[in-house]
């Protein structure tokens, strides 16, 4: 409820091209449950702890969300798709050798 775009601009970044397909797929359905969740649980949010309560929800997840976009999701404007997927694989192989250590 509070990333926007971001799922579906960093998930046709980070996957290789042989997988990227069904990984955009898996991505794509995960967003709509989702959307799903939020949307049913709106009007039981809005019964137990009234409108207010719901906004400030939605305010705190949205600023969580973005303090980790800002620190957490590298910035990849003007970069070809070949490099971003070196980037990625380059920091995934970083993080398993310090996982490691």
């Amino acid at each position: 409820m509070g990333f926007g775009p971001i799922p579906n601009i960093l998930c046709s970044e980070i996957f290789p091209t042989r997988v990227r397909g069904i990984c955009i797929a898996i991505c794509a359905l995960t967003f709509w449950i989702g959307d799903i969740i939020v949307t049913y649980s709106l009007p039981v949010l809005l019964k137990s702890v009234g409108l207010a309560g719901v906004f400030g929800m939605y305010a705190v997840v949205c600023a969580i969300a973005w303090l980790f976009v800002f620190l957490k999701v590298p910035e990849t404007k003007g970069m070809p798709l070949e490099v971003i997927t070196e980037f990625f694989a380059v920091g995934a192989k970083q993080a398993s050798v310090t996982k490691d250590n």
